[in-house]
């Protein structure tokens, strides 16, 4: 036992045995002297500073790891939901712009192949054209509207001025071919002394009679003109005009040259006298304006074609009642008269009524008779010698009902015709 400065007893009792256990050397943390400890749990303290140093250590709380670990834990799965999140987000809006683009694609395509169906189609409308215009024998062109038909056509139509006995008669022509001759009214020209043609230019010339018709009012005169004037007008079928279409008509009204009015087929198959005293058939009517001046001048439809001469109106105070000679006439005539200088009508000179209800009742016809009743017949006429006589009804003509009313007209046939067949009844006595 010993004791130590401060009066601590110190056993000393195993100190020999523990001299050979070797011992440490330690430096102090904070600069002191170095010490020897010995591993027998006894301490020996030298030149140590007054006041030790001691380093303490944290202590964490209890469960504050495991709630760092659990906050952790739940940190990284929002984080790997997250990113899923974002992974499925990024490849759905991958498919959808995947999607939108085939959309865009196949919209692209079909537009495209609309473009070019659409170009066909132009294209085969645009060879139909062509080929109904080739069809047709003429160069007419294209429907077209007013002012384009106007301008192509306007130079082909002239003023014609005939000196009478009386005075001077004015009205309008147009050029048939290149040769000179233009078509216009008989009752233009009837009776002239001489006449001249003024073109459109103001180019005036000398014009001759080739061929007249009264019984249609129908000449042909012909001129000696520069061809670069001489630019013709081609015929169309009459026989395709419907009521309701739109028509023009262009003239020289009172002397006004080069005027255009406009109108629609107002009847078709009307009758007509002419100045002849003959009635002339299957006349146009329109509500295009027609004055005097008018007359001889073309009657066109929208696609500049001829389809009529613009010849009278119904009186001289109507309005919006003209009639045109159908071109289908001219077409029949035109050849004689630039050839014969005349054309052979075809006539039967009687005078009738159409079959009524009360005709049918008061002549004790069959039921359902249609037809003309003939009234008079002229001596000597063909209709005399075929045997008709007033009192008969006359039916059909070459198998085609024929409709006359009062009028004394034949029904129109083909140049070289010399008979017609006629089925008839005759009212008992």
């Amino acid at each position: 036992m010993r004791k130590t400065a401060e009066g601590k007893v110190i056993d000393l009792s195993d100190e020999k045995e523990n001299e050979n256990i070797p011992s440490e050397e330690k430096v102090h943390p904070q600069g002191g002297e170095v010490v020897s400890e010995q591993h027998i749990g006894v301490e020996r303290v030298e030149n140590l500073p007054s006041t030790p140093v001691h380093t303490p250590r944290r202590e964490e709380e209890p469960g504050s790891r495991v709630g760092k670990n659990r906050f952790n834990t739940a940190l990284g799965a929002l984080l790997i939901l997250s990113l899923g999140f974002s992974a499925f987000t990024y490849v759905d809006s991958s498919n959808r712009v995947g999607y939108l683009s085939g959309q865009v694609t196949s919209l692209v395509s079909t537009v495209q192949a609309l473009g070019t169906s659409l170009a066909e189609s132009n294209s085969k409308i645009a060879s139909l054209s062509v080929a109904l215009n080739s069809s047709s024998g003429g160069s007419s062109g294209d429907v077209g509207d007013v002012s384009s038909i106007y301008e192509r056509v306007r130079g082909s139509v002239v003023l014609i001025k005939a000196t009478l006995p009386a005075g001077t008669a004015t009205g309008s022509g147009f050029v048939y071919d290149v040769e000179g001759r233009i078509i216009t009214n008989n009752h233009v020209i009837d009776g002239a002394n001489s006449m001249t043609v003024t073109f459109i230019n103001g180019t005036i010339v000398h014009a001759t009679v080739v061929g007249v018709d009264p019984y249609s009012d129908i000449a042909v005169i012909d001129v000696d003109a520069p061809a670069a004037l001489l630019v013709p007008l081609k015929l169309g079928d009459s026989s395709s005009l419907v009521v309701g279409e739109s028509v023009l008509a262009i003239g020289n009204p009172y002397g006004l040259a080069d005027t255009l009015t406009t109108g629609i087929v107002s009847a078709l198959g009307r009758k007509m006298d002419s100045e002849s005293g003959s009635a002339i058939v299957d006349v146009i009517q329109t509500d295009a304006a027609i004055n005097p001046g008018n007359s001889g001048g073309p009657l066109l439809n929208m696609s500049g074609e001829v389809v009529g001469i613009n010849t009278a109106i119904a009186s001289s105070s109507s309005t919006g009642i003209g009639f045109a000679v159908p071109s289908n006439t001219i077409a029949r005539e035109i050849n004689d008269l630039i050839a014969e200088g005349s054309y052979a009508q075809v006539y039967l000179r009687i005078s009738g009524l159409d079959v009524t209800p009360g005709i049918i009742s008061a002549m004790d016809l069959p039921e359902g008779t249609y037809g003309t009743l003939i009234t008079t017949v002229g001596k000597g006429n063909p209709a005399e010698k075929a045997g008709l006589g007033g009192g008969s009804t006359w039916r059909v003509v070459d198998g085609s009902y024929v409709p006359i009313g009062a009028m004394s007209s034949p029904p129109r046939m083909g140049r070289g015709r010399e008979s017609l067949r006629f089925d008839t009844l005759y009212a008992e006595e």
